[in-house]
């Protein structure tokens, strides 16, 4: 193997936020010609050693080298006039411009702005490497994928040579994921250096040449992708054996707990989301719902939580003596208190789910203070769940005082998650509960979830990840362009199956 040109060197970088240590004196090399897989666990420093690199935050103290020439990265800006380029969870893009005036935001071009010359610009960029862009749509009409797309597109067009891209395929279908895999390996074959930030395992394997493992902020160290493997790498992010199987106990003694009878659900545009949905999700036992993005999935959830008001068809609680009640038209109140449980980790985890200037304490509090009869709500409940998270989670926290926002994303998420699972729910409605969590949290997760199976909740799991959802799943209802497509038991399906079954409603669109 020919000798790689390092093309960043980063030497005793030392990162602190008030008495967290982020980083902690790291080393790191970026090659060019090289995709190298940054892994840690949540909070483990990985974003926040790349925002240094990006210009978003500045070291305490170390030195970075670009192309062997010590630099000051003091914002974004410098980042880019060294070529580095980050592409964040969280899309920079103004909406209601288009993509070509997204891409030269903020640039100073000489003379007048001639779209017309930035379109060209970016189609020969789009040729290069197998984009797909329209320079002239707009933002708002994009899908996740095309919007990330004008993301890298940005960066590229500003000269970019050393890419970032954190999570990436986070909320990518796996068509998509492998459209973007091959676009990242033609960067690659031209000589640019690319880092990727993410957990899922099977996509280092297939995507990176090199890892790099951080665990507590320090630099545990990197290897070729082809000589290690899964179970190594976790190993070494945890700092101890873990075990990579999923236990899928046999449901005992299940008995129909809610079942969806031609359940019809309409958005605010008039669209069908849900056409004539029926199911029986049972008592001790995981039902998995697969679908692509944007399928139905999150309305159906949110129909039985009484979030969604729905169109036509009935949704029933069947209690242990076999009584139906009717769902539909009970305010989400009502429905809680009856013991069903939403716990949706939202794209948007802050926006939905936690109050990020709230601690912890106070955010248990948002589902539990509706007990309280007195007018002061009472702290020492929720204080306790707050640190019975912390526990048995594992959430990476100085303390329960502190302000969620302080937290790494997946930290933030293990308390959403653990928040939801604490109200000892008789159903238990969960969507993405791992989504962006490292590996060893997933378990961990999964783990939960099996417990209170073993308990008798009902419960329903929506997932992205195909293989997750097979090896967890005692059913799964997959669910194709808001129809049902089948179910399927969990033991003994393949991916190729539920893949297909996935796109098969798609009418002309999907063949």
């Amino acid at each position: 193997m020919e000798e790689k040109t390092a093309a960043v060197q980063m030497r005793n970088i030392t990162k602190t936020f008030g008495s967290v240590v982020a980083n902690d004196r790291v080393w790191l090399d970026i090659y060019k010609g090289e995709i190298l897989a940054l892994l840690g666990e949540n909070g483990s420093g990985k974003t926040t050693l790349m925002n240094m690199l990006s210009g978003i935050y500045a070291p305490d103290s170390g030195e970075i080298y670009i192309n062997g020439r010590e630099a000051s990265i003091r914002s974004p800006k410098d980042a880019f006039s060294y070529g580095i380029g980050m592409i964040h969870q969280h899309f920079k893009l103004v909406d209601v411009l288009s993509a070509a005036e997204n891409i030269v935001l903020g640039l100073k071009e000489p003379g007048r702005l001639d779209l017309d010359k930035v379109a060209e610009k970016v189609k020969a960029i789009c040729d290069t490497y197998g984009f797909q862009v329209d320079p002239y749509q707009k933002i708002y009409t994009m899908s996740v994928s095309q919007k990330q797309t004008v993301e890298i597109v940005k960066v590229l067009y500003r000269g970019a040579d050393i890419l970032i891209l954190d999570e990436p395929t986070a909320v990518l279908t796996p068509q998509e994921t492998d459209k973007l895999f091959a676009v990242l390996r033609a960067m690659r074959d031209d000589g640019k250096a690319i880092v990727i930030i993410t957990h899922k395992m099977h996509e280092v394997e297939a995507l990176s040449d090199r890892v790099a493992i951080l665990r507590h902020g320090q630099f545990m160290g990197d290897m070729l992708t082809r000589n290690t493997n899964a179970q190594e790498m976790t190993n070494m992010m945890v700092g101890h054996a873990v075990t990579l199987n999923i236990e899928r106990p046999d449901p005992v003694d299940p008995k129909p707990r809610i079942a969806v009878e031609h359940l019809t659900v309409r958005d605010m545009d008039g669209i069908v989301k849900l056409d004539d949905v029926s199911f029986t999700a049972n008592s001790g036992e995981i039902l998995g719902i697969a679908g692509i993005s944007g399928c139905g999935q999150k309305e159906l959830l949110e129909a039985i939580a009484g979030l969604q008001p729905t169109e036509s068809g009935s949704i029933s609680y069947i209690t242990d003596s076999g009584e139906k009640e009717e769902l539909i038209g009970k305010d989400p109140l009502a429905i809680a208190d009856m013991g069903v449980s939403l716990s949706f980790v939202p794209e948007d985890r802050l926006g939905m789910g936690l109050v990020g200037s709230m601690d912890l304490t106070d955010n248990m509090m948002l589902r539990s203070f509706r007990k309280g009869k007195s007018w002061f709500a009472n702290r020492k409940a929720p204080k306790q769940l707050a640190e019975q998270v912390v526990k048995e989670l594992e959430v990476n926290t100085p303390g329960v005082s502190t302000p969620v926002r302080r937290l790494s994303g997946g930290n933030v998420q293990k308390v959403l998650v653990g928040r939801e699972i604490a109200s000892a729910p008789t159903v238990l409605l969960t969507a993405y509960a791992v989504r962006g969590l490292d590996i060893h949290s997933s378990y961990t997760i999964y783990d939960l979830i099996n417990r209170q199976k073993e308990s008798g909740v009902a419960v329903v799991y929506v997932g992205e990840d195909l293989d997750v959802l097979l090896e967890l799943c005692d059913r799964i209802l997959v669910l194709c362009g808001g129809k049902v497509s089948g179910i399927v038991p969990g033991r003994g399906a393949t991916k190729e199956k539920v893949g297909m079954m996935m796109t098969r409603l798609g009418g002309t669109e999907n063949g």
